[in-house]
């Protein structure tokens, strides 16, 4: 099926999004691992994972559409080095993509294409609830202090 070439180029910068928070994602998932954080590292490793699935799905709506999905594209990586940069920099690339998604929704809503609005508000519920788990990790950390909150991490 034809799809709107506008479209198609949003949905190709979406993915590039996803490709980049997954490579981010997967960086500080192993540094956590390496520091002994089993916790934060099975929540990054799940958001990696979720990132993952947005990204599958992403091409294969650009597939749908006798589009050609562009995997060779990343944006800049914002790798921490140490757990609040982490966490900081991975809470800002999502609310870049929560701001991505709701744009992406409206210019799908224009061409008339339920489909992807509906599989773009399923994504985007996913970012909002990254942004969520963000927000209450640095919460704790500015309310028990960095290393009370490393303690409750490994």
């Amino acid at each position: 099926m034809k799809g709107n070439e506008k479209l198609l180029k949003v949905l190709n910068s979406l993915l590039a999004e996803e490709l980049t928070a997954i490579n981010q994602y997967m960086v500080h998932t192993e540094m956590c691992e390496n520091w002994g954080y089993s916790k934060l590292h099975a929540a990054k490793r799940g958001q990696a994972m979720d990132e993952m699935h947005h990204a599958e799905w992403l091409i294969e709506r650009i597939i749908f559409f006798d589009g050609a999905p562009t995997v060779s594209k990343l944006n800049p990586i914002s790798i921490g080095k140490v757990v609040s940069e982490m966490i900081g920099n991975d809470y800002k690339g999502e609310l870049v993509a929560v701001q991505s998604y709701n744009d992406a929704i409206i210019i799908a809503r224009e061409v008339e294409d339920q489909g992807t609005v509906d599989l773009l508000s399923k994504i985007l519920k996913m970012e909002e609830d990254h942004v969520d788990w963000a927000e209450i990790q640095l919460t704790q950390i500015e309310q028990m202090g960095m290393e009370n909150y490393l303690v409750s991490q490994a």
